[in-house]
């Protein structure tokens, strides 16, 4: 043998253990702390931006909220809020594609010349099914819940003094409290926004068509939800007085009574369903975020079922039935298809990395949040003084610290799970 084989013989002896310490699913937590190591600055600029930004809308659309032409005022303060949600969708899409070039996985796309996208482009693709997560799985309720506070905490004292006077404070109801009239007038025009946006978005067209379509889909959610306000203070009791609504009730009652087992399986499942979101469906759907954010594919059923049997079955029924009837089952599957179809195609990328990925990667979420929890307790308690009312000084900043680590980890453990399962993916072909 010779010299140049024979050191060549180590080296590519040594490479498939190189390759397979990388691609195991149980170097899931040093990659994660690699990437944080390698992108800290730039990530906690954007979050501690976004943050600013963030707060400086709420605090705007709170004070918006209150004074004379109130029913104008909460129009803008709607609008407002709609920006905020787009502030948080923009700050999470920022933060995963500053980790982009530490992935192996972009590494290998630029190699062959992709992967090379502009932050707006990133966005624009990621923006429309992006806030469609944001909703249905019920992120936006930590928005909600900010406005409230920075309104109540603005002016404290009026929801008690203001009842007094015989007056209404308004204070936390900036959101909800928008007439009937201009939440329809709203709603048709962010229909219309939403509608013409996303038929450009679908026809690839227009830089920021995802964008905009984007925005139009929040603020039609947000006016219509004024719309059901308003309504059902109008008709109060008509929702609940509707015949089906009586009958399932009746229907659950005489079930519970009746069904053996039926009280006992209600009862467990309504206790196991809230750890299961937040374990399972809830790191899968920020999972889903981070493979829009990259560009893989979670867009639609077709690349759900792509490559299995069921392909052969769509196919088959797309030629039988009819261009009308799939209009219409189309439109009745939108929300479950929005609901649960990018999930399902993060979960299939994330299996193809290896069954113990998925299990690593929601572990290491759920410890990210409980860590969350632990680290803003350890703050207060450091920070803990006997003078009356200090922790107005200090909460914010504990606050500010933990969502600043817990956020940075976890779009860090969602780019590495996706770079792993993605990596082996592509050497799997």
């Amino acid at each position: 043998m010779s010299e140049t084989s024979a050191l060549a013989a180590p080296r590519q002896a040594a490479e498939p253990r190189t390759r397979s310490w990388k691609l195991s699913p149980y170097s899931l937590p040093w990659h994660v702390l690699r990437i944080a190591g390698t992108c800290a600055l730039p990530l906690i600029m954007w979050f501690s931006l976004g943050r600013v930004v963030r707060w400086g809308l709420l605090l705007l659309a709170a004070t918006v909220s209150h004074g004379s032409g109130y029913q104008a005022r909460l129009v803008v303060t709607v609008f407002l809020f709609t920006l905020v949600v787009m502030t948080s969708l923009a700050t999470t899409v920022g933060m995963l594609y500053m980790i982009r070039g530490a992935l192996m996985e972009t590494r290998a796309r630029r190699a062959v010349g992709e992967g090379r996208e502009s932050i707006f482009g990133a966005f624009n693709r990621t923006a429309l099914l992006f806030s469609g997560i944001y909703m249905t799985w019920g992120f936006v309720r930590q928005d909600v819940r900010d406005f409230m506070n920075i309104d109540y905490f603005r002016t404290p004292d009026i929801i008690w003094i203001d009842p007094f006077a015989g007056q209404d404070s308004h204070v936390m109801q900036g959101l909800t409290n928008l007439g009937l009239v201009p939440s329809l007038v709203g709603m048709v025009l962010a229909y219309a926004l939403k509608t013409v946006a996303g038929r450009r978005f679908e026809a690839s067209e227009g830089r920021f068509s995802g964008i905009v379509a984007a925005f139009g889909e929040l603020t039609f959610v947000f006016y219509g939800i004024n719309v059901v306000a308003a309504a059902v203070e109008t008709r109060t009791g008509w929702m609940g007085s509707r015949t089906a609504l009586v009958a399932l009730k009746e229907w659950a009652t005489d079930a519970q009574a009746n069904v053996p087992g039926f009280a006992a399986v209600s009862e467990f499942v309504g206790e196991v369903w809230p750890h299961v979101v937040e374990a399972l469906i809830l790191p899968l759907a920020w999972l889903t975020v981070g493979v829009l954010a990259y560009g893989a594919y979670v867009e639609d059923t077709e690349t759900t079922i792509k490559g299995t049997r069921l392909e052969a079955v769509a196919e088959h029924g797309r030629r039988r039935t009819h261009t009308m009837t799939r209009r219409v089952a189309s439109r009745l599957t939108a929300g479950w298809s929005e609901r649960w179809i990018p999930l399902i195609n993060a979960f299939r990328l994330t299996a193809r990395g290896g069954a113990p990925l998925f299990g690593l990667f929601a572990l290491c979420y759920v410890g990210l949040q409980v860590g969350s929890d632990y680290l803003g307790r350890a703050g207060r308690y450091l920070l803990a003084s006997d003078q009356q009312y200090f922790w107005f000084v200090t909460d914010v900043p504990v606050d500010f610290v933990a969502e600043l680590v817990t956020t940075t980890l976890t779009m860090c453990l969602i780019a590495a799970t996706f770079d792993l399962a993605a990596t082996r993916k592509r050497l799997d072909g």
